[in-house]
């Protein structure tokens, strides 16, 4: 029964809360509309970085500003993890990282990723995970939702954007760090550590003497889930019993990974003035979601092929899992973080049944099921797009989009976008499969092997950041290609589609007519998930082939 509960509370509490949540962002993000008014917490902002941090900005300007920012962000976390061994907070004198993981390590936080090749007890000072790592997942978290906010103005006729530092601040103050210290009092009364003393040394029964590492974990953890960052604080992540210690902190930390992306959703239909198309966006990602968590769970109740002519080969799968939580806790967690580009886990992913582990893959090849902060839906956009196009040239019609017409210019940003990200994972499964880079660093053979590769590729170029582990990729190879694509796999596909609002803002409105194919109907959903399906399962269905699936087929 608890295998039914877990998820069933979990989906229907984040649905629940997803709707007021949109309202507040809508208020937070867009109080009065872009080049109107300022909050007075808007004044430091302004104080700070004078009139750039003022005034409303094209799309072109607003690009700049958060591209500006972010290499502001990137500089200054290399700096701190790689001179750490002279900064305060840190009782256990952790030397510096090395430079190419510093590298990784700094794209990864930087692009909201939060990939680790690094254990966090073991490796960074408290003053670095508090910050430097904890102080990205808030500003790399608002800059996705200051993207998703921009991309509604111009939505809704805007030519104006609004400006990044002040949607920056808005994020960061009146979005996620409420709802962070929400949760984090939450975690803390649910028995999760918040100290910024070193470990504790303790003596077991045996007499041996045990070092217990600890930290400021409940502030981390609480940012981590709901900007969608994923970033352990211990090197198990979420499976460590200090990140998550009850069946509350697990639901909990579920429901925070899907609450912001979900409700961005709705934020974005009332900036437009759009709820019925936001409902059909909102519905068609949340039937992809409930697809997969369904076939994951089904899929992890089987037993495993490691435990074939055992006594317990008919049992589920509970290889790799919280034995507290059961199968399906395990195989929805994965779902969840894989589908909202979270990346935190609770379960071991390489030990998932062959079929199971393809479903967290195919939510980071589509990118699109509510995704991470703000970025999910603007990857959504791009499908939109290219459904409007090919629903406008198969009845005649020039396509529209929110009685804006959609030409030549905006399928090619639109088709840049697309086709960027199975080109970062296709490109970078290959070389790593040929050569030693690859080869080298695995642990397991075969299809298995290949599924490691694929897996690290997907999650880098989705700025996801889970692993399936069993890959050593603490490599420089590892750690400069996978750090360059997620900062591309970042900033690609907020630029381009940023680019098509531009345009799109500046036409005329059209009138919309009988003729006019509406986007705020059942149909156009089914032509959108058409659309997903059909374009996902032409780029990535060999990887599926040749991974998972015949892995699957090997043990029959």
């Amino acid at each position: 029964m608890l295998e039914v509960i877990i998820p069933a509370l979990i989906i229907a509490t984040s649905i629940a809360l997803a709707w007021p949540l949109g309202r507040y962002m809508r208020w937070a993000m867009d109080p009065a509309g872009p080049g109107t008014g300022r909050l007075s917490f808007e004044r430091v902002a302004v104080g700070v970085l004078g009139p750039k941090a003022e005034h409303t900005q094209h799309w072109k300007r607003y690009c700049l500003s958060m591209l500006s920012f972010n290499l502001l962000m990137f500089v200054f976390v290399y700096l701190v993890l790689t001179t750490q061994q002279w900064l305060p907070l840190n009782p256990e004198n952790k030397g510096p990282l090395e430079p190419s993981l510093a590298f990784n390590t700094a794209a990864s936080f930087t692009s909201n990723t939060n990939l680790q090749h690094y254990s966090g007890e073991v490796s960074l000072s408290y003053f670095s995970q508090l910050f430097a790592l904890m102080w990205l997942q808030f500003v790399s978290a608002a800059t996705g939702i200051a993207a998703v906010t921009a991309l509604s103005r111009g939505l809704a006729g805007h030519a104006q954007l609004g400006n990044f530092y002040q949607d920056l601040t808005r994020a960061t103050t009146l979005v996620l760090l409420p709802l962070a210290t929400i949760w984090a009092v939450l975690m803390v009364l649910l028995g999760m550590p918040m100290t910024l003393e070193g470990a504790a040394v303790a003596t077991t029964l045996e007499g041996a003497t045990q070092t217990i590492a600890r930290g400021p974990v409940a502030a981390f953890v609480a940012i981590k889930q709901l900007g969608t960052n994923g970033g352990g604080f211990f090197g198990p992540n979420s499976t460590h019993p200090f990140e998550n210690p009850t069946f509350w902190t697990n639901v909990l930390s579920n429901v925070a990974i899907l609450l912001i992306p979900m409700a961005t959703v709705w934020m974005f239909g009332r900036i437009t003035h759009r709820l019925r198309h936001a409902g059909v966006l909102f519905g068609v990602m949340l039937t992809l979601y409930l697809c997969f968590v369904a076939c994951a769970s089904l899929l992890e109740s089987q037993p495993t092929a490691a435990f074939d002519g055992l006594p317990v080969a008919s049992a589920m799968n509970l290889e790799g899992k919280e034995l507290r939580f059961g199968p399906t806790a395990g195989a929805t967690w994965a779902v969840s973080t894989t589908a909202t580009s979270n990346g935190s886990v609770n379960a071991m992913h390489d030990s998932l049944n062959p079929l199971t582990g393809l479903l967290p893959m195919a939510g980071m090849w589509l990118n699109v099921v509510f995704g991470g902060v703000g970025v999910g839906l603007i990857n959504l956009l791009i499908f939109v797009i290219t459904a409007v196009f090919l629903a406008g040239m198969m009845v005649g019609r020039t396509p529209e989009y929110l009685t804006r017409k959609v030409e030549t210019k905006e399928m090619k940003l639109a088709l840049i976008a697309l086709l960027a990200h199975p080109l970062f994972i296709l490109g970078g499964t290959a070389v790593f499969a040929a050569t030693p880079w690859g080869t080298e660093t695995l642990n397991n053979p075969g299809s298995h092997g290949l599924s490691e590769i694929i897996y690290e590729f997907s999650s880098a170029a989705a700025n996801n950041g889970s692993g399936f582990e069993g890959l050593g990729d603490n490599t420089v190879p590892w750690n400069v290609s996978t750090g360059l694509i997620m900062l591309l796999g970042r900033f690609i596909p907020i630029i381009a589609p940023l680019a098509i609002v531009g345009s799109l803002a500046a036409k005329r409105a059209t009138p919309e007519t009988a003729g006019t194919f509406r986007t705020d109907t059942l149909l156009f959903g089914v032509v959108l998930m058409g659309a997903v399906l059909i374009v996902g399962a032409l780029l990535f269905l060999p990887l599926a082939m040749l991974g998972p699936i015949a892995e699957q087929l090997s043990i029959r």
